[in-house]
């Protein structure tokens, strides 16, 4: 069943600690599939590790989660050869996909390379629901800040751009972060975006950011253009926590 619009819940979060796996579901990703409004069944989840060079081990504990939660999981990986015969079939029949973070860098050029930048587009148009963590948030923007490409953050201004703004994760634990991602606005490298603490997301409806989220009690989300001197200009914006 798809989403009566394209929908995107990018986000710093999405898992949480757990005491049996490596970690568990968190509300945010658990949200992302309830906006899928699957009835009757359970959720078609694809789990992409793209950005994290597709881990055995990441993906295996995923499809634990997936047990627990009741979803169909599924993934799709690229390395070292696409684990499906036909990619975009396996995406287009999904109700969500969960991408992974790591290097974003990497995630898009794969992506690209495989064309799965333009399968992403028409499972999003479809009303496949899309979401992710960290380089799975930014990759649906114009753009970010990623260390892809080492420990010093650079911007990345090639993502794929469903979402025409730039997006800043790890907002509040990654004390780069915040300053690069205003800076990179004020200068015109990065349009005006999105940021969100770790523990929150952002609902996306189309390509108008709908509603912030958070999984975690003081997890903030900010929107940031850049002012009429020239500087960023940052704002807080109201939060939804999620139970």
């Amino acid at each position: 069943m798809p989403a009566d619009v394209p929908t995107i819940l990018a986000t710093s979060g999405g898992i949480r600690a757990s005491a049996r796996l490596d970690w568990e579901v968190g509300a945010l990703t658990r949200h992302a599939v309830e906006l899928a409004g699957v009835t009757g069944r359970a959720p078609r989840v694809c789990f992409l590790g793209t950005a994290c060079g597709d881990d055995h081990r990441l993906t295996a504990t995923f499809y634990d989660n997936a047990w627990r939660e009741g979803w169909a999981g599924s993934h799709l990986a690229v390395l070292p050869m696409p684990n499906v015969p036909d990619p975009r079939e396996h995406l287009l029949s999904q109700d969500v996909i969960w991408v992974w973070g790591g290097s974003v860098a990497g995630l898009l050029a794969l992506w690209r390379l495989h064309g799965l930048d333009t399968v992403m587009r028409e499972a999003w148009q479809a009303g496949v629901v899309l979401t992710g963590v960290s380089a799975g948030s930014i990759c649906w923007h114009a753009g970010g800040t990623t260390d892809s490409f080492g420990p010093e953050l650079r911007p990345v201004t090639d993502g794929l751009g469903l979402l025409p703004w730039s997006n800043g994760v790890h907002y509040d634990s990654e004390p780069a972060r915040r300053p690069l991602f205003q800076s990179l606005i004020a200068d015109g490298t990065l349009p005006p975006g999105y940021a969100t603490d770790d523990g929150a997301g952002l609902l996306y409806r189309g390509t108008e950011m709908a509603e912030a989220l958070a999984e975690r009690d003081r997890a903030g989300a900010y929107h940031v253009r850049r002012g009429p001197d020239g500087t960023a200009v940052e704002e807080r914006l109201e939060v939804r926590r999620l139970r």
